[in-house]
């Protein structure tokens, strides 16, 4: 069971969980998945791109497996842009490289998979978009924007 109250859980991902691994990053920048990695990564996020047929994605190494990218990364939050049916191994993985979350992305859910990363002590998030939440709680001032580069 997650051990905090599904209000608090996303504000905890996002301000705790800075390596992510995004799941399914496409290297098209039309895709949805690219658009949101590259606006968390505009906000300091750290991004690991999982994908099989890709080399690289905004300009970090891209790896074939999330397993691949835990021999080379420290992995904080598990981010999945895969259709609902192919999250029971990307929480297993999630659950075996010691990642401390899974985020589900909009009309991706799986309720056995997620109480099985509840279980293993993960946070899950279903069926919602990081870069909505994390904009709308940069604008509510329950996050802080990242410091500018010098």
């Amino acid at each position: 069971m997650n051990p905090l109250p599904s209000a608090e859980r996303i504000p905890y991902i996002l301000t705790h969980c800075r390596t992510i691994a995004v799941v399914g990053l496409s290297p098209k920048p039309h895709r949805a998945s690219f658009e949101v990695a590259r606006y968390m990564q505009a906000m300091g996020y750290r991004i690991i791109p999982v994908n099989p047929n890709a080399s690289e994605v905004l300009g970090e190494k891209a790896y074939a497996t999330l397993a691949e990218a835990a021999q080379h990364e420290k992995i904080d939050l598990v981010n999945c842009f895969r259709n609902s049916e192919d999250i029971p191994p990307i929480v297993d993985d999630a659950m075996a490289i010691g990642a401390r979350a899974v985020w589900m992305q909009l009309d991706v859910t799986h309720p056995a998979a997620t109480a099985r990363a509840e279980a293993a002590g993960l946070l899950v998030v279903q069926d919602r978009c990081i870069k909505i939440d994390h904009r709308v709680l940069l604008s509510s001032g329950l996050l802080q924007a990242p410091a500018p580069s010098a």
